[in-house]
C-alpha cells in the first residue's frame, strides 16, 4: 500500500520569531493547532515532525510524542536531506510538504492536492507557485524518489535549505501541476503565516474566536469571517513574506 506521510518542516530558532511554535492561542500551542489539522486529512498515512538536532527543538519532540506523531531530527540547514530522512524513517512513498508556519491550514485543501497528485501524471502538486489561495494555506506533495533524485542533483545550499527549489525551477525533469483557488477562496494578498508578532496576534485572534466548538474552522470561514471584519487583516498587512521559493 502507498504510504501518505504529512512532513512539518519546523524549528525553534526563527530569526524573525523565535520559539512562535510554542506561543499560545487557546491555551494550545500555535504548531499543536497544526497537528490536529493534519489528523483530520483522510488520507494521510502519519505525521512527522522534521525538527533539527539542536537542544532548543527538544519542545518541538515533546509536542510530538504528546499529540501522538512521528518525530525525526536531521540537520539545521540542509532542510532536503533532513526531509528525506524524515520520509524514510516512516517508509513515505509520498510527501505532504507542509511548514509550520501554517498554523490554521484547511484540510480538504490538503487533501484536494493529493487527490489531484493520485489521479494525474504529474511530479508535483503546489498550490502556492500561482498566487491565490490566502497565504498560510501552501502545499506541496511530491514522492519520495522524486526528491531523492533531486538531491542526487544538486548541492546549492539554497536547494538544500528550501527543500522543493530544485523540483520547482525543473519542469522538464519534474512536471507540475499548479491548483489555484475557486473565486470564493480567491485572496492571495491575504496572509495566515506565522512569520512574525504581528502575525501571531492575528492568527490568534482568529483562532480565539472560533474557539473550542470550533477548532477545525476552514478557509473559507476564516474568509468569511474577514470579509464580516475587515479592520482584522490589517494587523498584519505590512509583514514582509519572503514569497514562495
Amino acid at each position: 500500500m502507498v504510504r501518505i506521510v504529512a512532513i512539518i518542516e519546523a524549528r525553534m530558532t526563527s530569526t524573525r520569531l523565535p520559539g512562535k511554535h510554542m506561543m499560545l492561542a487557546n491555551n494550545k500551542p500555535m504548531i499543536e493547532h497544526l497537528v490536529n489539522r493534519l489528523k483530520r486529512v483522510p488520507s494521510l498515512n502519519d505525521i512527522v515532525m522534521a525538527t533539527t538536532v539542536n537542544d532548543t527543538d527538544e519542545p518541538l519532540i515533546e509536542l510530538a510524542i504528546d499529540t501522538d506523531i512521528s518525530f525525526f531530527r536531521g540537520s539545521e540547514n540542509d532542510v532536503m536531506s533532513r526531509v528525506i530522512g524524515a520520509a524514510e524513517s516512516v517508509k513515505a512513498d509520498i510527501i505532504v510538504g507542509i511548514t509550520g508556519d501554517c498554523t490554521v491550514i484547511d484540510p480538504l485543501l490538503i487533501e484536494q492536492a493529493i487527490q489531484v497528485f493520485i489521479h494525474n501524471s504529474c511530479a508535483y502538486v503546489n498550490n502556492a507557485a500561482v498566487p491565490s489561495y490566502p497565504g498560510g494555506m501552501n502545499t506541496q506533495v511530491y514522492a519520495l524518489e522524486s526528491l531523492k533524485k533531486s538531491a542526487e542533483m544538486t548541492n546549492d545550499p539554497l536547494d538544500r535549505e528550501h527543500v522543493t527549489s530544485y523540483i520547482f525551477r525543473h519542469k522538464e525533469l519534474f512536471p507540475p501541476i499548479y491548483l489555484v483557488a475557486s473565486p470564493d477562496l480567491f485572496w492571495p494578498d491575504l496572509q495566515l503565516e506565522l512569520d512574525e508578532r504581528n502575525d501571531y496576534k492575528f492568527l490568534k485572534k482568529i483562532i480565539e474566536y472560533f474557539g473550542s466548538e470550533n477548532n477545525c474552522f476552514s478557509c473559507r470561514e476564516i474568509i468569511n469571517l474577514l470579509k464580516d471584519n475587515p479592520e482584522w487583516s490589517k494587523v498584519n498587512q505590512n509583514v514582509k513574506r519572503r514569497g514562495f521559493e
